[in-house]
């Protein structure tokens, strides 16, 4: 028996899970409230000690971990303009594991270089530029950042053939940097995976050690990435397994956490679909979106702000809702089962918030489709990504792994459907799982090393006693979706 325990270090939360990757079993979980107050490992020593207690031998399994902790991974994106290479860095940014915290179009200034530090990123990505092309910006936004703060660690990955001159410009300045492929070496073109890599190394070498949350080495020793990146892995690899074997290919992962809502999505994008987008930078299969304005604790108020903005809010529920999402932002570590007097009400509260940032994080990372009327005529436009026949929505998160399975279905169901109003091009029929065990991230830090261990627990999320299909819509939509899911 080999055992690995996979570890999470959440904003809120860490979470651990014992797997034995001989046959991918699954022997225990634990968590414990992130110990931000003292050393970062406190909790994990508390989750250790949990799982021991199930099982020996976890005292002295192998430790993989990934985090989100002390606000996860910063990024900040320099490029062109707004609409295509700084747009094509800022999906690249977010695929990477990262919440992007600012967006930079154009030549840096002295007012745009301040208002950079000011985002406190942990990581720039700089961009700018097809390949051969225009250099100008790129080297300028070069020399900009090696004026500015000469700590800040950068990815190159602009216009190749101006990448070594913007590397010399960091280097001479003593500027942490490391280059990449361009992120989008020609129009309608986005090639993150390199970039994504490096931002990676950028994380483990120069961020979780930058973080102070943790006075002993091996803290960086464990960490494998940044927690949304090494999710994402799973879900690319459940959406391929899954394809193989002949059912749901098309995945969306909603992540409800205390402080961000994440989306991951791999869906095939359709070509007959081009002609309607209207996009500089194509959509790709992979899409990750990390909304930190949304989550049921440290973000919740303006997850409250967020869905009345979406119509998700009613304005005669606002005021209340907004007073229960300012107690749960004062209180990150509330739980409505340790409030037994009114643990009912406060667990409905938690199901509002939940249904509220899931909903405008689904509707955020989707696309959209519209009726436009020009010179030409009616015209259907489309932006963003369809998620319409996507085969798979997977829940996550601890609202709704400890709620039951009932809670999780009324969150999710919330924001699919054939009737979804605005034109928002939302899952219609998926099938519907929830992450209770916490096999996502565990699978994620296996993927590389022991991708048949990880095979294994995501299988756990595919049988029949966890799922259930969504009923609603016609036959012959219902055919068309069975018809996209074996293609």
């Amino acid at each position: 028996m080999s055992l690995v325990a996979c570890v999470d270090f959440g904003s809120t939360f860490t979470k651990a899970a014992l797997v034995d990757v001989d046959d991918g079993r699954l022997l225990a979980t634990a968590s414990h409230r992130t110990t931000l107050d003292g050393d970062v490992l406190d909790g994990w020593e508390a989750c250790r000690a949990r799982l021991a207690a199930e099982h020996a031998d976890a005292r002295h399994a192998d430790v993989l971990a990934c985090s989100s902790a002390g606000g996860g991974l910063r990024i900040a994106v320099v490029g062109n303009e707004d609409l295509v290479t700084a747009e094509a860095g800022r999906r690249v940014a977010l695929s990477s594991g990262g919440r992007v915290v600012h967006v930079a179009a154009g030549l840096l200034d002295v007012h745009r270089v301040e208002a950079l530090r000011q985002a406190a990123p942990d990581v720039v990505l700089l961009v700018g530029g097809t390949d051969h092309g225009n250099a100008e910006v790129l080297l300028s936004s070069a020399k900009a950042l090696a004026r500015g703060d000469a700590t800040t660690p950068v990815v190159v990955a602009g216009n190749i053939g101006a990448q070594d001159e913007a590397a010399a410009i960091l280097r001479d300045a003593g500027v942490p940097h490391v280059c990449a492929d361009n992120v989008l070496p020609r129009i309608g073109v986005l090639a993150p995976d390199s970039a994504r890599a490096a931002i990676r190394a950028v994380f483990l070498e120069h961020v979780i050690g930058g973080k102070n949350l943790s006075s002993r080495a091996d803290f960086t020793e464990i960490v494998r990435g940044a927690t949304p990146d090494v999710v994402l892995d799973a879900v690319r690899l459940l959406a391929r397994d899954a394809g193989e074997a002949g059912g749901w290919g098309d995945v969306v992962v909603v992540d409800v956490g205390g402080a961000t809502t994440d989306v991951h999505s791999v869906v095939e994008v359709d070509p007959e679909d081009a002609g309607l987008a209207r996009q500089v930078v194509a959509p790709t299969p992979v899409t990750r979106t990390v909304e930190g304005d949304l989550g049921m604790r440290w973000s919740a108020p303006d997850t409250v702000a967020a869905g009345r903005e979406h119509g998700l809010v009613g304005e005669d529920e606002y005021a209340g809702l907004e007073r229960t999402a300012r107690r749960r932002r004062a209180m990150p570590a509330y739980l409505p089962a340790d409030d037994a007097r009114h643990a009912s009400r406060e667990r409905s509260r938690d199901e509002r918030l939940a249904t509220v940032a899931a909903g405008v994080a689904l509707r955020r990372h989707a696309g959209r489709q519209q009726v436009r009327f020009g010179p030409d005529g009616r015209l259907v436009e489309r932006t963003g990504k369809d998620l319409r026949e996507v085969d798979l929505l997977v829940g996550s998160g601890g609202v709704l792994r400890h709620n039951g399975a009932a809670f999780a279905r009324r969150v999710l169901e919330a924001s699919f459907g054939y009737d979804v109003a605005g034109g928002w091009l939302l899952p219609r029929a998926p099938r519907v799982v929830v992450d209770d065990d916490y096999v996502l991230a565990a699978a994620g830090l296996l993927v590389a090393d022991h991708p048949e261990a990880a095979r294994a627990l995501l299988h756990r999320l595919l049988e029949p006693k966890r799922a259930t299909r969504h009923r609603r819509g016609t036959d012959e939509d219902m055919n068309r979706s069975m018809k996209r899911t074996h293609r």
